[in-house]
């Protein structure tokens, strides 16, 4: 499978557009009328001051404090940069308060302070601490961030938790956890190795030692070797708090016999020698990043028995520390923490082993394209995980609550989980695993609009993701002048550009043409323009024939004319079973709406049919389908003379004996509304409607179209579902995302021979 690689100017691309930087602010709260700016502002807003300024706990009550934390750098440690300063750090950082919001919903901000001084840094950080309910510090370079986070840590009565030392150590001790129980031993037994003597790896042999490791079976060794006590060169406090009483001086001396090995230092400083000297069933955390210490495939040429885990996402277990912050937050911030202590971290550590000795769900094997099971090459839970969000934060709040950090009880930890539930974002596990399902199909994409500098970014970005091949209809010198316009010269190089001119199978396309369109009133001039001159129809005639997996289209042309143009090649009609079904994605919910591409004004057996396809295309999507015929009128009233076949169409479904939720007629809130459906019990959905069909098509796309505009949703379609291949048909103002996701849900749809 190809792996997703990008260009410098892919990255600089992302962080410019659709506008500079990764977040924006959005309130949360009405401002339209004079009285939401009197309540948001003064003089409303003097009442939770005076409340809090009498009672300070409230302010996790009327202001933001309660999710909110500070993502705060000097710069003095970026990544594997180095020192880049205060301002280059930023997008470093603005990327680590976008991971706590996606993974746990924690609202953060990125704060980049220009001093190398620790005492100005600790100042700084203290007088915002009123602001923030927690201070997440990052890449902060050694030992300047032992100081700064153990005196902020005094100073400051909310958590101060610096990632890049007990982020990582969480994750190894997860890990390790799990590796022991395979291997059948125990912490206080092994003998642990530990290789790169800074803020990780100090961070890592605390937490193992507080789990219950011992010192003297803990080695520590740096660029001079072991640290061993008494030893003078190279030291500092924190390093000598690890020194061991041994004789072993070097790695490689430490390494023979050693069970584990922890590795948090550089590329190939570990030997397939020194793997080979280890006790059985060894354990090797290779963490360095980009490159470990020793390769997974190098460690198992000498040691079949060896369990490994590295830093990176494309081996097996893969320590990363998005498992362990933003969890740790969610929970400490939930119970209004004090401090993140040794007790929470142990516990997040131990709930990571436990869920990964669980039967992993069939989203998260569709994800990553495999079967996951715990063993050698599954003892980390996977990232996108999305038990994650509901197990790990509770047994973090529990050890808060039981260590006395707490300033909040959670009295109902099953309601509490459930919240937890309630805060992921759907649409992002689904467009996860359609682009998990595209990267397995590897499909050869037809672009029918060449001539679209949109489209060609599409193409470009698709084939850079690694979901396949991207070919393009269009003239090599104007895709090659297009992508230079756009700052990709280098990109036309990528593409292969296809035509009318340079296919060898132009008269097997137009005797095809012919065969369909004969006696449609089509003669030999007319199929010869059409296969040789309109994109639309060569490209589908491409497709026909198996010269590509599923085709994009529709970016230049409107919707109906496109469909007209690829009816010539495929039935894709309103009586072929053809329907069209758009993806609305808004604030984290997902509705499709259907059809918005082909019947005109169908009938209640038009109606089902759409009904139908409508499910198929929620499942293909991951969903469990609940079906509403959505109308002006709710279960009979008022009275509509339209609504009739709404709720004939529910009727027809009844005979087929369908296999998914449907109901109607009813309105569009009581389908989508929780509190709307209470007020009909007899209703056969057992939730929100998440596939509406609607009366005809011009209102289904009215409402897609509003959607799109006025709340600023995500679209992803019309998705045309019920035809032999797949071909996805955008709209006029697609974006290149809207492009690329047409493109992954085609490739989800091919069938590759």
């Amino acid at each position: 499978m190809a792996k997703p690689r990008f260009t410098r100017e892919d990255a600089l691309n992302f962080h410019e557009a659709p506008s500079p930087g990764k977040w924006e602010v959005t309130a949360t709260v009405p401002m339209t009328t004079q009285r939401d700016l009197s309540l948001a502002y003064s003089p409303g807003v003097a009442i939770p001051c005076e409340v809090i300024a009498e009672h300070p706990e409230t302010a996790y009550d009327y202001t933001n404090k309660g999710n909110l934390v500070a993502v705060i750098s000097n710069g003095t440690a970026v990544l594997g940069l180095g020192n880049l300063g205060a301002l280059a750090s930023k997008p470093v950082m603005e990327g680590k308060s976008v991971l706590f919001k996606r993974f746990a919903d924690v609202n953060s901000i990125d704060l980049e302070l220009d001093t190398e001084d620790p005492d100005a840094f600790c100042n700084a950080v203290r007088l915002m601490g009123p602001s923030f309910g927690g201070i997440n510090l990052e890449d902060i370079k050694a030992p300047e961030c032992f100081i700064i986070e153990q005196r902020l840590k005094e100073e400051m009565d909310i958590p101060v938790f610096h990632d890049d030392q007990h982020g990582t150590a969480v994750i190894c001790a997860a890990g390790l956890i799990n590796a022991l129980h395979i291997s059948g031993k125990k912490i206080e037994d092994v003998r642990i190795v530990l290789n790169g003597a800074g803020a990780a790896g100090i961070a890592c042999l605390e937490l193992l030692k507080a789990m219950g490791a011992q010192h003297d079976n803990c080695i520590m060794c740096d660029t001079k070797g072991v640290i061993w006590k008494g030893r003078a060169e190279g030291m500092n406090q924190w390093k000598s708090a690890h020194a061991a009483n041994t004789s072993l001086r070097t790695l490689e001396e430490a390494m023979d016999g050693a069970d584990v090995f922890l590795g948090v230092s550089a590329k190939g400083a570990v030997t397939q020698a020194m793997v080979r000297s280890m006790a059985p069933n060894p354990v090797i955390f290779a963490m360095a990043n980009p490159d470990p210490e020793i390769t997974p495939e190098e460690a198992h040429e000498v040691r079949e028995d060896a369990i490994v885990a590295t830093g990176r996402s494309d081996y097996p277990n893969q320590v990363n520390n998005v498992l362990g912050f933003p969890y740790l937050f969610r929970g400490a911030l939930d119970i209004h923490a004090r401090a993140i202590n040794d007790e929470m971290k142990i516990a997040c550590a131990e709930a990571l082993a436990e869920l990964a000795r669980e039967e992993v769900p069939d989203e998260v094997a569709l994800a990553y394209g495999q079967k996951l099971s715990f063993g050698r090459d599954y003892i980390i839970p996977t990232p996108f995980d999305p038990r994650l969000i509901h197990r790990i934060p509770p047994a973090v709040a529990r050890a808060g609550m039981a260590t006395g950090v707490a300033r909040r009880e959670i009295e109902d930890m099953e309601h509490y989980q459930q919240a937890l539930k309630g805060r992921m974002d759907p649409t992002a596990s689904v467009l996860r695993g359609l682009n998990a399902r595209a990267r397995a199909a590897q499909a050869t994409m037809i672009f029918a609009e060449g001539d679209d500098p949109r489209v060609l970014r599409a193409a470009v970005q698709y084939q850079r993701s690694g979901f396949g091949k991207a070919l393009v209809v269009g003239r090599s010198d104007d895709v090659a002048e297009k992508l230079a316009a756009e700052g990709m010269a280098d990109a036309a190089a990528e593409l292969e550009v296809v035509n009318a001119a340079n296919t060898p199978h132009l008269d097997t396309y137009k005797a095809f043409l012919y065969e369909r369109l004969q006696r449609k009133g089509h003669d030999q001039h007319d199929i010869h323009r059409l296969a040789g001159r309109d994109r639309h129809v060569f490209a589908s005639l491409m497709l026909a024939h198996g010269h590509g997996d599923g085709m994009i289209t529709g970016a230049t042309r409107k919707s109906a004319h496109v469909m007209e143009l690829v009816n010539h090649v495929f039935d894709a009609g309103p009586h072929d079973g053809a329907v069209g079904v758009s993806v609305v994605m808004h604030n984290g919910r997902i509705v499709l709406i259907a059809d918005t591409l082909v019947h005109e004004w169908p009938d209640e057996e038009d109606l089902a049919d759409i009904a139908t396809q409508g499910a198929q295309v929620a499942r293909e999507l991951g969903l469990e389908p609940r079906v509403a015929f959505v109308s002006f009128s709710t279960f009979g009233y008022p009275v509509s003379e339209r609504a009739t076949k709404m709720h004939a169409a529910a009727g027809v479904l009844d005979r087929r004996n369908v296999d998914f939720e449907y109901e109607g007629e009813m309105a569009v809130d009581v389908a989508l509304n929780p509190k709307g459906q209470e007020n009909y019990p007899f209703s056969r959905l057992t939730g929100p409607a998440n596939v509406l069909v609607v009366p005809a098509r011009h209102s289904a796309s009215i409402s897609v179209k509003l959607m799109q505009e006025m709340a600023g949703a995500t679209v992803i379609g019309p998705i045309l579902s019920g035809v032999d291949k797949p071909i996805q048909i955008c709209s006029t103002v697609s974006t290149v995302n809207d492009i690329v996701n047409m493109a992954v849900m085609a490739a989800c749809k091919a069938r590759r021979a």
